[in-house]
């Protein structure tokens, strides 16, 4: 279905136009004598329509080559636990990990340099894989879990080599070799201490996202 604007003179279009929108806005002088009433005239336009600058956290997954991903990632205050600052950027974490339907995300791909990263392992997830290679990948449910200033440990140095694909990378896929276990520890949102033993398909999701 195609979406089709009824054709007008395109006199009436903006008077229309400008009747809807810019009613409540002051009226621009008739004439425009000078460069800088030109420059402020088009300043003043551009502003009606222009998007504006998007400022972090970003409603989207930023792509490698971002800036973000060039500094050491700093840890998150402890003062700033529960504060509701923190929470709303989790909140945002979350709903950005949702839109794309991943299984995990760090602070540094909505636009912040923070050690925070939510993992989710859902059965919604679980239905993209055939019964065969859930069982071969070591697969299993993860419920939603925040980790703020996590630790990474190995606990089974064995290996395994499988697909992966980056939310930040995006298009592209390939062959990434992860440790079989690991325990991952940190604080939740109300800043009490969990400790996390992943193995299998979890473990490599908490290594991808310990990466970022």
């Amino acid at each position: 279905m195609s979406f089709a604007i009824k054709r007008f003179p395109l006199s009436r279009m903006v008077a229309s136009l400008l009747h809807q929108h810019h009613s409540h806005l002051r009226p621009i002088p008739a004439t425009i004598h000078t460069n800088s009433q030109l420059n402020s005239f088009k300043s003043w336009y551009q502003s009606k329509w222009m998007p504006r600058k998007l400022e972090p956290p970003y409603t989207h997954i930023v792509q490698v080559g971002d800036p973000v991903f060039a500094p050491k990632v700093g840890s998150c205050p402890l003062d700033a636990i529960k504060s509701k600052e923190l929470n709303f950027f989790i909140d945002q974490l979350i709903r950005v990990m949702s839109d794309y339907q991943v299984a995990g995300i760090a602070a540094p791909q909505v636009g912040l340099d923070l050690q925070i990263i939510i993992l989710e392992f859902s059965d919604q997830l679980k239905r993209e894989f055939s019964p065969e290679i859930y069982k071969v990948r070591e697969m299993e449910t993860l419920p939603l879990t925040v980790l703020i200033n996590p630790e990474m440990k190995v606990t089974d140095y064995s290996k395994r080599t499988y697909d992966e694909a980056c939310a930040s990378v995006c298009g592209y896929k390939g062959e990434v070799t992860r440790y079989a276990g690991v325990t991952l520890t940190g604080l939740n949102r109300n800043g009490e201490k969990q400790e996390l033993h992943l193995k299998g398909w979890n473990a490599r999701i908490a290594q991808h996202e310990m990466d970022t």
